[in-house]
């Protein structure tokens, strides 16, 4: 089974709505079996809440559903359970870097180096909505949804 983790700083609004939406695309692509996708935070400031309520509206007015994530903080065990682990940010990627194990396979990379390149946002991140307005909760979804099209392409092409 092959294992993706998404990573935020808080985990209550960017790695847990990419969480929702790719569970979606792996369920409806009809790869559930095959794939176990979670989320974590870089930082235990919101250990066991829920997702930030702006985070929920608008990944439910898309049809995803969050209700049951909980936030996480990311640890070093999670480097030897998972084969791919996605930073929403440079500074994520940045503290996954220097935290990852030598002999773990896990690969770290930037979530949006799955997007199509002129899709990217300068800088290749998704910009963190938390305490922003609803549109800001929108455009971070958007970029998740081009991100997570792109990573289950990758993810088809890798299972077969």
């Amino acid at each position: 089974m092959m294992g993706i983790l998404f990573v935020c700083t808080g985990n209550i609004c960017r790695s847990p709505m990419a969480e929702a939406v790719m569970r979606k695309m792996i369920d409806a692509a009809g790869l559930a079996a095959q794939v176990r996708i979670d989320s974590a935070g870089t930082h235990d400031y919101q250990l066991g809440l829920a997702p930030d309520p702006g985070a929920v509206r608008a990944a439910a007015q898309r049809g995803y559903e969050m209700v049951d994530l909980r936030a996480r903080r990311f640890s070093v065990a999670d480097f030897y359970e998972f084969d791919l682990i996605l930073a929403m940010d440079r500074g994520h990627l940045d503290i996954l870097t220097r935290r990852r194990p030598p002999e773990t396979r896990a690969e770290v990379a930037l979530f949006l180096d799955y997007a199509p390149p002129a899709a990217r946002p300068p800088g290749g991140e998704v910009p963190d909505p938390y305490g922003g307005e609803a549109a800001d909760f929108e455009y971070a979804l958007d970029l998740i949804e081009l991100g997570a099209r792109g990573l289950l392409a990758t993810i088809r092409t890798s299972l077969r």
